[in-house]
């Protein structure tokens, strides 16, 4: 999929079906993988297929199904990994026990090369991607989001028809439905967000329908 500057492909990854998205400029042919999760072989085939350079990994929060082949990407290409929030630290740390409990390959710890800050910008390519720190259903998850094609990377923040678990360490739902209304709708009912898993929709549909956090539950 493309919008002039800016293409995508969405790579699900994990048994969690988890949507891995390689993010690439259309002029300089540099590229994002966000959330490899797992399944390096299927993330570097498609960089491959598509012609594109990796120049950033980017994490939205520090669960395995996330965050599981970043190092092993990042050692692979000579690639940075850009986020989560420091608060997500302690997810990093627990990633042997994550893998263990949720029946993945195991995976030791690791830390991203930069955490992230809300309002921190990142560049690739030409494009330019704005970070909204958005906890909630990790302390410190992040959404990316760029501005000239309306395109936000939202995580496990909100889906299609429902939003993120609040049932982990560290969760918590008010905090989370603070993040959607406050951080994320003011974006714009035009943006179109890929979630972290599940199909795409729009802000404004889920500003219409969603049972969680539709505007009418809120009046």
């Amino acid at each position: 999929m493309s919008d002039e500057l800016m293409k995508y492909l969405i790579i699900p990854v994990t048994p969690f079906q988890q949507n891995c998205t390689l993010l690439w400029c259309d002029v300089t042919k540099k590229a994002a993988v966000v959330d490899p999760g797992g399944n390096l072989d299927r993330i570097q085939a498609e960089l491959t297929r598509q012609g594109v350079t990796l120049d950033k990994i980017f994490l939205t929060h520090g669960h395995i199904d996330h965050v599981g082949a970043a190092k092993q990407l990042a050692e692979a290409t000579g690639t940075q990994i850009y986020g989560p929030h420091i608060a997500d630290k302690f997810l990093f740390e627990e990633l042997p026990h994550q893998s263990q409990t949720f029946g993945f390959p195991q995976c030791a710890s690791f830390e991203p090369d930069q955490y992230l800050e809300d309002g921190n910008r990142l560049s690739l390519g030409e494009m330019d991607i704005d970070v909204l720190h958005c906890p909630g259903h990790t302390p410190g998850h992040v959404v990316f989001y760029q501005k000239d094609t309306d395109m936000a990377l939202v995580g496990d923040v909100l889906f299609r028809g429902s939003i993120g678990r609040t049932d982990f360490p560290g969760s918590n739902h008010g905090q989370l439905l603070k993040s959607i209304t406050g951080k994320l709708w003011p974006l714009g009912k035009q943006v179109t967000f890929i979630p972290g898993h599940g199909p795409l929709s729009t802000f404004g549909e889920e500003r219409r329908s969603n049972p969680f956090v539709a505007d009418q539950l809120f009046d």
